[in-house]
């Protein structure tokens, strides 16, 4: 067996195909009817659909996991997230551990928490 995607529940598809492709580039590999499969295996499911199957609210900045990418150039990607999406909200602004790794944590558009940082 072997993990396949992960999914995260959206408010609006279309915004959010583009705030993944724009800050990490993502692309579409298939969009069908409310629920998107992006490159790198991650899915958009359009809450709607996400509520009616589990017939509970989606909870966002529920901080119970987090979607991690790592990136090179973390401080052109954090003036590329400020530049594109500046009313982000952040969890940590970019910071570095005592191991080396600089970090930065915020919700996208919906409230799942993104991590990214330099690779260790």
């Amino acid at each position: 067996m072997r993990l396949k995607n992960i999914l995260i529940a959206v408010k609006d598809i279309e915004k959010s195909k583009q705030f993944y492709h724009d800050l990490f580039g993502l692309n579409v590999v298939l969009d069908n009817d409310g629920n998107v499969i992006l490159t790198e295996g991650l899915v958009l499911q359009d809450e709607t659909i996400w509520k009616k199957f589990l017939g509970k609210d989606v909870v966002s900045e529920n901080n119970s996991c987090e979607l991690y990418f790592e990136e090179k150039n973390i401080e052109e990607f954090v003036e590329k997230l400020e530049r594109l999406y500046p009313s982000i909200q952040y969890v940590n602004r970019l910071m570095e551990h005592s191991w080396g790794q600089k970090v930065i944590r915020f919700y996208d558009l919906d409230g799942n928490l993104i991590e990214v940082g330099t690779p260790i």
